[in-house]
């Protein structure tokens, strides 16, 4: 496990996905603050209103395209140099090559999550806001961080059976708009797409009330099973694979 660790860890060290991974957080931040900037006399809530401004583009928008490219990052090489057929017929466990891809995907998108609360306490700073950071954000953060992961088990599914590495952003883009549309019909709860903008607030900060969590939480891990389940299902037929 830990050797498959170690190469998924290298493919990244060897692309410039570190790029992409700050490059797009940063750009939010800055599109959001300018936008709040712009219109503190519409939005008098400083740091809520600073948070719904740069959440609206990282969680709505940035974040799961990032999701989206990682995962196709991650089946690239594979697909690439038609090397499925090899790897799977290894005495690997097929399950050990799964969860190494989803490790380093999970590990990647706290490293983003990480950098954009930094950045966040920084805009909030340099706009020299008064009141004190929300006291939500940590749930904001954690919940997104479990929504982004489940978010990669559909798009790694989605790369496995894609060999193209553009289909499955498209892909990702199209469920974002069909998640914002959810959102706005209160039926954010029920698809992936949407879990990003209710775990962190994006358009509304006031928090999810004890069942709504819960129902959070048991609507991520069914979606996460579902298509790990379905992934390992994949990589068990090598013959769709080359």
């Amino acid at each position: 496990m830990w050797r498959l660790l170690e190469t998924e860890w290298m493919k990244w060290r060897r692309s410039r996905m570190w790029l992409v991974l700050m490059t797009l957080p940063v750009l939010s931040i800055l599109i959001g603050s300018a936008n709040y900037a712009l219109n503190q006399e519409v939005l008098r809530k400083e740091w809520y209103s600073l948070w719904s401004q740069v959440s609206l583009f990282y969680g709505e928008f940035f974040l799961p395209v990032l999701i989206a490219i990682a995962c196709s990052h991650l089946c690239r090489l594979e697909h690439a140099n038609k090397s499925w057929r090899n790897l799977l017929t290894a005495p690997i466990a097929v399950s050990r090559i799964y969860l190494s891809k989803l490790a380093v995907l999970a590990w990647h998108m706290l490293l983003v999550q990480m950098v954009f609360f930094f950045l966040y306490l920084c805009a909030g700073k340099l706009l020299s806001l008064s009141a004190p950071p929300p006291k939500e954000i940590l749930g904001w953060m954690v919940r997104g961080w479990i929504a982004s992961v489940t978010l990669g088990t559909i798009h790694l599914w989605l790369s496995m059976r894609i060999r193209s590495f553009a289909v499955p952003v498209g892909i990702g883009l199209c469920g974002v708009l069909v998640g914002l549309g959810m959102v706005v019909k209160d039926w954010g709860l029920f698809f992936p797409y949407s879990l990003l903008t209710v775990g962190m607030g994006v358009l509304s900060q006031e928090g999810l009330t004890p069942a709504e969590l819960l129902w959070f939480l048991a609507v991520n891990f069914l979606y996460a099973i579902l298509f790990s389940a379905l992934s390992l299902r994949r990589l068990k037929r090598p013959e769709g694979l080359v």
